[in-house]
């Protein structure tokens, strides 16, 4: 049991946090109609974890390091569970979001530190051998989420999403306290010899403010701009409040002598490409998912499992090309894998803003089967190009700075891919109408607005979004292939770097 116990800790973990990010999708209609949410407050419900987790991520495993990897991670499974409990309570879209975001919080404690204690545990093959388990288990929580999430929203309700979360940390608590031992990272070392307080005051707090601001800045300008237009006092407001985040981050980064990012690592090529690879992955291959989850809901009239289901085909091609790739592909470049794997991603995008007012799932189809397939291409190669991109000393600043880039992807994914759709729709329909339907109204909508309409318009904002998302892909790609390149300056450290890296993900 103790053998293997961690893997089976840390797994069950990770399932459950990375479950949280799709199981959402497919129950958005029936959260719009219950709570009476527009839609951007669905957005937010999808936006506000990856956010938290993104933004919290490489400061969680910072702060792990010091407290001890262990106690932070029980402390997020306690957190999120707790979150869980207000989500699946909420009476309203504003105490949704906020309970979304607070499990993000709890998320990214327990994501920044599973990688950590698989290290601290396992050496050699049994490494190697738990990291395989691991990734197939986080690449089954994408596969499992939107069929889960159907099940649950037809049967019990979509609050059930969120309530069978509890049960699960309470077995992950126990099992983490009672197999997993504890372990710290070589910031805790750093600390004043007489106790954890200098190492403690090593946290990139500034740094972790300043991020924070940048992409639930970026994030709320889009969502506001997709409302309101984009040269809106406000998101034009909200964009300058982003802008100077990042530029605030960039001077906290440059000063602080354990940064969150080591921005010399930017000046390497390879590893610049690697974080532009994945920031496009997560955006483009499920950005629109939302919307046409929603479409397929409201306009199709299908229930919550079948819409589900609908996703099947990319998410089967996905594990099943990643399994592939890790044992048949081992030595080809991770250029060719991460940046081909953009390409398929790009191309399946393209392929499906075919729809019309007569179209049905099935258009999708192909368009999916080429996106479950790019993704099982960068899935598998993007976190390990990074590692090699970088000194070893960077390895852990690396790995967390590549998740977190993806979440970050997602999010302002969500946002880009919803101002299309209403962007595009609100051409056609009548005042509000747009907002209305992209949120999940439909309903209210028949009877002023024809049928046709309500498809075509809808059917218009999904090929917006899926051509953007496709030529975002290909670009993305592209640039991926002309700069991930092999570094020979890998191995040694870069310059501006001052301290050894803290062990963390």
């Amino acid at each position: 049991m103790r053998r293997w116990g961690t893997l089976t800790a840390v797994c069950l973990g990770t399932f459950m946090l990375l479950l949280d990010v799709t199981i959402v999708v497919v129950a958005l209609p029936d959260m719009a109609g219950s709570l009476h949410a527009s839609l951007s407050d669905l957005q937010w419900v999808v936006d506000g974890y990856a956010l938290a987790l993104a933004a919290l991520l490489l400061g969680a495993g910072a702060a792990a390091d010091v407290l001890g990897r262990r106690r932070v991670h029980v402390a997020g499974v306690v957190l999120f569970a707790v979150a869980s409990l207000l989500c699946g309570l909420s009476t309203g879209p504003a105490t949704l979001v906020a309970a979304r975001a607070v499990q993000g919080v709890g998320a990214a404690a327990m994501f920044a530190t599973t990688l950590p204690l698989l290290g601290s545990v396992y050496q050699g093959r049994q490494r190697s051998a738990a990291l395989g388990v691991w990734g197939a288990v986080s690449g089954g929580a994408a596969a499992v989420g939107p069929v889960l999430g159907g099940l649950l929203t037809e049967g019990p309700g979509w609050r059930w999403i969120f309530f069978v979360n509890l049960p699960v940390s309470v077995v992950e608590v126990w099992l983490t306290l009672r197999v997993v031992p504890e372990s710290r990272g070589l910031l805790a070392a750093a600390g004043s010899p007489g106790g954890r307080g200098g190492a403690w005051g090593r946290v990139d707090w500034a740094g972790m403010a300043a991020f924070a601001g940048f992409g639930g800045g970026v994030t709320y300008a889009m969502v506001r701009a997709g409302e309101d237009g984009w040269t809106a006092p406000g998101a034009l407001a909200a964009f300058g409040c982003a802008a100077l985040a990042l530029v605030l981050f960039v001077v906290v980064e440059r000063r602080a002598a354990y940064p969150l990012l080591d921005l010399a690592l930017l000046r390497r090529p390879a590893f610049a490409g690697v974080l532009l690879g994945a920031f496009a992955f997560n955006g483009v291959a499920f950005g629109v998912t939302p919307y046409l989850s929603i479409w397929m809901q409201t306009l199709l009239g299908m229930s919550p499992v079948r819409g589900g289901l609908t996703l099947l085909p990319m998410t089967v091609a996905a594990m099943i090309v990643a399994v592939l790739v890790g044992r048949l592909l081992h030595g080809v470049p991770a250029r060719l894998t991460i940046g081909g794997g953009l390409l398929l991603i790009g191309t399946g995008n393209l392929c499906q803003a075919v729809l019309d007012a007569g179209a049905s799932w099935t258009a999708l189809a192909p368009g999916f089967v080429l996106v479950g397939v790019g993704t099982g291409f960068v899935s598998p190669t993007v976190a390990g190009a990074a590692l090699a991109a970088v000194p070893a000393e960077r390895a852990g600043m690396a790995g967390g700075a590549v998740n977190t880039v993806r979440q970050l992807g997602y999010a302002l994914g969500v946002a880009v891919f919803g101002a299309v759709v209403t962007s595009r729709m609100s051409g056609t329909l009548p005042g509000g109408a747009a907002h209305a339907l992209a949120g999940g109204a439909a309903g209210a909508l028949r009877g002023r607005v024809p049928e046709h309409t309500l498809r075509a318009a809808f059917a218009s904002g999904l090929n917006g979004a899926l051509l953007v998302a496709g030529l975002a892909g290909m670009a993305a790609g592209a640039l991926v292939l002309l700069l991930v390149r092999p570094d020979r300056a890998a191995t040694e450290r870069p310059s501006g770097t001052r301290h050894p890296e803290p062990a963390r993900q």
